[in-house]
């Protein structure tokens, strides 16, 4: 074992519980036979059974989503940069393998273990650090630990650190202009509407909606701050359908042609029987929460540790990565597809989120059944109850209630679906295998579930993916048709992406196409 490899762990305490093991609840898993797997050609054979520093920088990246809390499509945009720049880094060492971005760098022909492991540790490293300069003192502590010095900042195309610096920032300067506004902390830059309908300026009842002027549509919401105020929900992400795809045509290349059912709002106007019928269905999975439907809302809401819905399939990833006993070829080429999915899928499913622009379940529901008696989850540790539909909450936390973007289509159920296709395609088979077990009294809204412990149970990653997707329903955050069309979106997304992933790691495609 190298000395990097010996020593490289991450020393932080919070990063160090987003290992394998831990991360996703392995209770059991059986490695498919190792021929099986597409990713098998490029195996990177050193013998070392401990963490990739692909895995290593995968856990750096996602403990920096856990600090800084940036939006779920902004945390899949940073996933992607991070593994584009080590996969860019990586194909410097290989025949065939072209870049994404023109970089300038020839094969080398010292392709050794640790030239390879240097140079994706400097691309990894400054990409992480332009992303999330906050979290520079954690970057560093993963440089020192692999024995590196994050202040070489050469440019040498013959030098590993060189080849690292430079790859990282071609991807760096193209993602800089590609939509997001970055560097202006992600605003809108398309001008979504920041008021609809005058505010106003006594307190609110938190987590309602601030006006229900139009119930076709998204309404922000008056939610907890956590310190007894309040505070007006504002859009994350408007602009996020522009941003430039890794493999999509455009954002909207997979828009659903038919939205959510609606009807235009006005005086004597009768919703629509799909709007209302959606609702119902809300309400009746409200009424009827067991514990393994709360435990599956909650899982699912927002990651293990609170890394969203891109970075757990990340996390899935690593459950992957140790299963199969990759190589660090392996997980270079996993990564790349995974986080370009998941990038992909969000791009496509906020493009429809803004087109649409979608009421959610909330709002419906409680344009509906205000004044009447409904049967649903009467709060935390409450049971059902016959509770006024206006005062109707989804089961979540207090401090999120409902996102802060429209309902349709499902983010969750997009991201999911997409990564979930491409591990399929990676691994050459659906077999997941892998399972997480809640303690009782765990929820992180209501003390009392589960009354007893409840293990969560995937067969396949398209089984996880559709739970993902399901979990929306049941903490109320989703309609079946958001979640259904997120679905078929995200596999769309993930079938693109990995075709196109293939053409670069073939040599088919020219770099920057």
């Amino acid at each position: 074992m190298s000395g990097a490899r010996a020593t490289g762990r991450l020393t932080r305490r919070d990063l160090l519980r987003a290992t394998v093991g831990t991360a996703v609840g392995v209770a059991a898993a059986v490695a498919p036979p190792r021929g099986s797997r597409i990713l098998s050609a490029w195996a990177d054979s050193t013998g070392d059974s401990s963490p990739t520093v692909v895995v290593q920088w995968n856990n750096a990246a996602l403990q920096a989503i856990r600090d800084t809390k940036p939006g779920p499509p902004m945390v899949a945009r940073a996933l992607a940069i991070v593994h584009t720049c080590i996969y860019d880094a990586w194909t410097a060492y290989h025949p065939v393998a072209l870049p994404t971005r023109p970089n300038g760098i020839k094969v080398r022909a010292n392709r050794s273990h640790a030239n390879k492991t240097c140079t994706i540790s400097f691309a990894a490293y400054r990409a992480l650090v332009d992303l999330f300069p906050a979290e520079t003192a954690l970057f560093n502590s993963v440089m020192a630990g692999l024995g590196y010095n994050p202040a070489d900042t050469s440019t040498d195309p013959d030098a590993p650190t060189g080849i690292g610096n430079l790859c990282a920032q071609a991807v760096i300067d193209f993602r800089r202009a590609d939509g997001a506004d970055q560097l202006n902390g992600y605003a809108d830059t398309t001008g979504y509407p920041g008021a609809f309908a005058d505010y106003p300026a006594a307190p609110l009842p938190v987590n309602t909606p601030v006006a229900i002027n139009d119930p076709n549509h998204w309404q922000p919401l008056a939610v907890s701050n956590g310190q007894g105020g309040f505070v007006i929900q504002t859009y994350s992400g408007p602009q996020w359908g522009l941003v430039t795809p890794f493999a999509l045509t455009s954002g909207s290349q997979f828009r659903p042609a038919l939205g959510p059912e609606t009807t235009p709002f006005g005086p004597g106007t009768t919703p629509a029987p799909g709007y209302v019928a959606q609702a119902q269905q809300i309400l009746a999975y409200s009424a009827g929460l067991t514990d393994t439907q709360k435990v599956i809302a909650e899982y699912w809401k927002d990651g293990p540790h609170s890394e969203l819905p891109p970075g757990h399939w990340c996390l899935i990833a690593q459950f992957v990565s140790a299963r199969d006993r990759h190589g660090l070829d392996d997980d270079v080429l996993l990564f790349f597809m995974v986080s370009n999915a998941v990038l992909d899928a969000g791009i496509a499913a906020w493009d429809a989120k803004r087109f649409y622009n979608s009421v959610r379940p909330i709002t419906a529901i409680h344009y509906l059944y205000q004044g009447q008696l409904v049967s649903a989850w009467g709060g935390p540790c409450l049971g059902t109850r016959a509770i006024r539909g206006e005062t109707w909450q989804p089961y979540q936390p207090a401090t999120v209630v409902t996102p802060p973007f429209p309902e349709y289509v499902s983010g969750h159920s997009a991201f999911s679906a997409a990564a979930a296709e491409v591990l399929k395609r990676s691994t050459g088979s659906d077999a997941y295998g892998a399972s997480f077990t809640v303690p009782a009294g765990s929820s992180s809204v209501e003390p009392c579930t589960p009354a007893s412990a409840v293990t969560l149970s995937w067969a396949t990653f398209s089984a996880a993916a559709d739970e993902a997707g399901l979990s929306r329903r049941y903490g109320g955050i989703h309609f079946p048709e958001g979640d259904l069309a997120g679905r078929a979106m995200g596999r769309q997304v993930g079938a693109q992406v990995w075709d196109k992933a293939r053409t670069y790691i073939n040599g088919a495609a020219g770099a920057g196409s």
